[in-house]
């Protein structure tokens, strides 16, 4: 968390208040968040240069800039991206603060401090990040037909939890939006992906598509931590039209029927209704 469509939320505020602004100066706190590189190497990477545009692969923002660089944001666990008036008083975990040509603010924070900032070279990007290198495709972002998914889903006897969550497979999927498709698509979250049959690979395409981009529409689920806001500090209100995730012991709003249960898949908190998902 934040998953798939938190970062696709913050995206596109950045495209409308970050892109095109350039970058007068930076500061860096915590040398964490910078851990790939260094302080050093984000200051000068950053500093007087505009950023083109807002993109997105996965959970990884990716930014490029006039240099050529790009600048990459990973969220991670509790990591938020904000933007505000100079001056305005910052968050506590305030890590790096970009300051804009425009007299505004870019901060990020990060409580956990998994989370990270990295500018690199797009060219040589398989040596200088190579998770990012070797994401799957990314279901909203690119290209993502149904004959794409059944060859993956045939490859590989995987459960199918674990399966959404391999990034390599499918980028952007977490925990929540994996129990929340799975359910969509009336499977069992434990059944290994290549036993599921053609109809079945259909309905678990369309979930795909259908959960993510419907979270998106509503900006993401913010959960009771609350850690996860836009870059106006709005939360999402997606998490009010979860079926099955965090709902363990309730009766399912599907089928009325079902007790939603919770179970360890993949070595993740997994829940699902025994009668949705035979």
């Amino acid at each position: 968390m934040p998953e798939l469509p938190e970062v696709e939320t913050v995206r596109r505020g950045l495209q409308q208040q970050l892109a095109g602004r350039r970058i007068e100066r930076v500061d860096v706190g915590r040398e964490r968040v910078v851990r790939r590189t260094s302080r050093e190497a984000l200051i000068d990477g950053l500093t007087n240069t505009t950023v083109l545009r807002a993109e997105r692969r996965g959970k990884y923002l990716i930014m490029p800039l006039d240099s050529g660089d790009s600048m990459m944001i990973h969220l991670r666990m509790s990591g938020q991206v904000l933007l505000a008036p100079a001056g305005a008083d910052r968050p506590a975990h305030t890590h790096v603060v970009m300051h804009l040509d425009n007299g505004t603010e870019c901060w990020f924070v990060d409580p956990r401090t998994f989370g990270e900032v990295v500018v690199y070279d797009p060219a040589n990007v398989a040596v200088e990040l190579p998770p990012l290198a070797q994401l799957g495709a990314d279901p909203i972002a690119e290209d993502f037909p149904r004959t794409a998914l059944r060859k993956m889903v045939r490859g590989t006897s995987k459960a199918l939890k674990p399966f959404l969550l391999d990034q390599q497979y499918v980028a952007g999927i977490g925990n929540i939006y994996a129990d929340e498709i799975l359910h969509r698509s009336r499977l069992r979250p434990e059944r290994p992906a290549n036993t599921i049959d053609a109809a079945a690979t259909w309905r678990l395409h369309s979930a795909i598509i259908d959960i993510l981009m419907a979270s998106i529409e509503v900006g993401g689920s913010t959960l009771g931590d609350a850690q996860y806001v836009d870059v106006d500090g709005e939360s999402g209100s997606f998490q009010n039209e979860h079926r099955v995730y965090g709902r363990t012991g309730e009766r399912c709003s599907t089928c009325g029927r079902g007790w939603i249960r919770r179970i360890v898949a993949g070595g993740r908190s997994t829940h699902y209704c025994p009668i949705c998902q035979r």
